[in-house]
């Protein structure tokens, strides 16, 4: 509260410019943030920003979240305090505007997730303050919340714990000035830590709260306009209030309080603090028994968090807390499907995937989108400066904010990027398939087997042109058994043949006779995308042997595929052995195998070595239908969008082509394969999970790509991709040619390790 003061208090000591200082006092005081930017903004473009405006603006950001443009700020607000030295860094004889700047870049840090950098910055912070020995304490207490809170959200609990500890322990006074903000900021951290007793004690030792709001009202003059300046702390405070109440066994008093912040219009207006009312409050119902009633109130939050902008939208800082979205889903799931609502949980499904790939493009480069043509790219950006602006989130009186109208405009803007390029748009907002719109998309004779984790569940949804089939499996210790099990097939080790058997009675057995005999495409989940599938094993053949098998990372991603062309193989962009630098990641082999499928295609073009850069592909990967790259690859499912290809490095390019830079590219081909890459199993992550070359790789236009779950002997792979583009170059459907190829590989190595390796995702034709 004490940054907002020093906001007002800066405002108000502007005499020459007295107009404008009210309109930010105004704006400022009734939680009006987005539009307090739009005023310094257009300022900022009219000339720069005096010292006192340029901190308004970095305080506007952070409070719309808006944290590319605040950081920025941040940084030239700590160039310009530097250049003017100590008495540039006082604002009005107030408080340094150090710590607060720093406050606003370790809690905007924790937004973010970057949770070591925030722990960083806030312990920077409090050095600094003890040091300048002002006394500060509303600046300590939250600079220690967000220390503790980024502690704790990193795994390290017992600094949280220790740095929760010595809020409590910094306690005087109850009724000092300073006693709301350390309640607050103690329960902040006892939440993120899982004390809930902790939190419960905290906000009971706040004995100024009511206090606090009446003087606030009658100085902000609310008590006349209406605004509740104080929602912002109400609002966050009640949450962890209810929610400790309910986690401590108080559950009906917990249930009243959270039907009465859910009945005020405020807290719909409040995205993310809805969600979580609504997610918690079918938690009840679930726990009393009444799945229908918890079913409705999981939809009603999955519907708030849609409509929320496709960018970071947390409270992490105000609650100590960070919504699983992944889990509102898969508790949904299961709902549904005890209650025999199969449909529904298919598209709950798809919807989770569909948010999870949304989130971590708005979180980790979804400026580097691309559009299919100019007027896309220009619906893209202005539906990105939509959402920046949507006050969705915003925690204040909506009344007064504008919040429909933004919201209105948002939807406006989603709906023309949707019309003009529905690929692009599926990647900044939710859009998934219907099971019936699913359905047009399977091939003749192809059943669907769908998967998703949540906790220890494991679902299975198979889909047919005429059934559809649902199984809830065990999927505790699923990716241990999956590593184990791929650790056993590279060793070639004899046990592999029981645990390929153990792992297709738990997978596959359960959809029974309604995939005998047909053709299987697999949304894997979760550890599954690391999970050799040909390599399973019925007890008398493997899977390859019964079925011809396709893969995508979600069936909804089928709208968006490029359609396969009838195209002659007659040229091919080929990549093989690039010169990294470093004699133990050559592929000598890859030359051989380059040349080889080369003698396939007469017009194809190689390259290989210094000439296999990354700046080769870039300017010439648009130009071939076949593109065949045999390199080097990391794979990060901990960091998808860093998973990267390894090309030659030139003055152009670093010879890293991340998955960043493949979704900006622009391609027109029927295949993409990668060769010599290794996708290795790191952690798993939820929903959309190892998004991968894959999802890039179709999303940049092309209808196949063909990888490798390891790396393969060189002459094997040689081996296979020969006979598999023999195959191709007869007019075979790519999936068909890829097992026939298998199949082949298969009689002179018999070991899984050498043909399982290879998996096909797209359409398979």
């Amino acid at each position: 509260m004490k940054r907002l003061l020093l906001l007002l208090t800066i405002a108000c000591c502007m005499p020459a410019r007295a107009d404008f200082g009210s309109q930010q006092v105004a704006l400022a005081s009734s939680g009006r943030f987005d539009q307090l930017e739009q005023m310094l903004e257009q300022q900022a473009e009219r000339g720069p920003l005096d010292t006192r405006d340029r901190h308004a603006l970095c305080y506007a950001y952070s409070k719309t979240k808006r944290y590319t443009q605040l950081m920025a700020c941040l940084d030239q607000l700590a160039a310009r305090l530097k250049e003017g030295g100590e008495r540039s860094t006082r604002l009005f004889g107030l408080d340094d505007a150090t710590p607060a700047l720093g406050l606003m870049r370790a809690e905007a840090l924790v937004e973010l997730g970057q949770y070591a950098a925030a722990a960083a910055q806030a312990r920077s912070n409090l050095e600094w303050l003890e040091k300048d020995g002002g006394g500060d304490l509303d600046m300590i207490y939250n600079s220690m919340a967000a220390l503790s809170i980024a502690h704790t959200m990193a795994g390290e609990r017992d600094k949280g714990a220790e740095v929760a500890n010595r809020i409590a322990r910094s306690g005087g006074n109850i009724f000092s000035s300073y006693s709301s903000s350390r309640a607050l900021a103690l329960a902040r951290a006892r939440m993120a830590l899982g004390d809930y007793k902790g939190v419960l004690e905290a906000l009971d030792s706040d004995k100024l709260f009511a206090v606090n709001i009446a003087l606030d009202r009658i100085f902000s003059g609310s008590y006349l306009t209406g605004v509740n300046n104080w929602l912002w702390v109400e609002l966050p405070r009640a949450f962890m209030m209810n929610k400790a109440l309910m986690e401590t066994g108080r559950v009906e008093q917990a249930r009243s309080g959270f039907d009465r912040l859910l009945a005020m219009p405020q807290v719909r207006e409040n995205g993310e603090i809805s969600w979580l009312l609504q997610f918690e409050r079918g938690r009840i119902a679930e726990q009393e028994g009444d799945r229908a009633a918890a079913l409705a109130l999981y939809r009603a939050a999955i519907d708030t968090v849609e409509a929320q902008r496709a960018s970071i939208n947390t409270e992490a800082n105000k609650i100590g807390f960070v919504g699983d979205k992944q889990a509102l889903y898969g508790r949904a799931i299961n709902t549904a499907l005890s209650l025999q609502k199969d449909e529904l949980a298919y598209e709950l499904i798809e919807r989770s995937k569909s948010r999870a790939l949304v989130d971590l493009l708005a979180a980790r480069g979804g400026a580097q989108l691309r559009g299919q043509h100019a007027e896309s790219a220009r619906l893209l950006a202005s539906y990105q400066q939509a959402a920046e602006r949507s006050v969705a989130q915003l925690p204040v009186d909506m009344a007064h904010a504008g919040g429909d109208s933004a919201r209105k405009a948002l939807k406006l803007q989603e709906q023309q990027l949707r019309s003009a390029d529905p690929a692009l748009a599926s990647l900044v907002s939710v859009d998934a398939l219907t099971l019936a719109q699913v359905r047009r998309h399977l091939h003749p004779d192809e059943v669907l087997l769908e998967y998703y984790q949540s906790g220890d569940k494991l679902v299975l949804v198979g889909v047919s042109s005429a059934q559809v089939m649902t199984a809830q499996l065990e999927g505790a210790r699923l990716e241990p058994e999956v590593r184990a099990f791929r650790s056993l097939i590279e060793q070639q080790k004899p046990e592999a043949l029981a645990a390929a058997q153990q792992l297709y009675k738990r997978l596959l057995a359960p959809a029974g006779s309604m995939i005998a005999g047909r053709k299987l495409l697999i949304v894997p989940h979760g550890a599954l995308h690391y999970l050799p599938f040909a390599a399973l094993h019925d007890g008398q053949d493997y899977l390859l042997a019964r079925h011809e098998l396709r893969f995508l990372p979600s069936a909804s991603v089928q709208q968006f595929l490029r359609p396969a062309r009838a195209a002659a193989m007659d040229s091919m962009l080929i990549f093989g052995n690039p010169d990294l630098g470093d004699a133990r990641l050559d592929l000598p082999g890859t030359e051989h195998e380059a040349r080889e499928i080369a003698k396939l295609a007469p017009q194809s073009r190689i390259l290989t070595r210094r000439a296999a850069s990354e700046t080769a592909f870039k300017e010439a990967a648009g130009q071939y239908g076949y593109l065949h790259m045999a390199a080097h690859g990391e794979f990060h499912g901990d960091s998808p969008l860093q998973s990267r290809l390894l090309f030659a490095p030139d003055r152009q390019n670093d010879g890293s082509l991340t998955l960043s830079e493949i979704y900006a590219l622009r391609l027109n081909a029927d295949l993409v394969t990668l060769s010599a890459c290794e996708t290795g199993l790191t952690k798993a992550q939820n929903g959309d999970d190892v998004i991968g070359m894959t999802r890039g790789f179709l999303y940049a236009g092309s209808s196949n790509i063909i990888a490798s779950l390891w790396e393969v002997d060189d002459n094997a792979t040689a081996a296979l991709m020969t006979h598999f583009y023999r195959n191709v170059k007869a007019g075979q459907p790519k999936g068909k040619a890829l097992r026939a190829a298998q199949e082949s590989l298969r009689a002179s190595y018999p070991a899984p390790r050498f043909w399982a390796a290879f998996y096909l995702t797209g359409q398979g034709i």
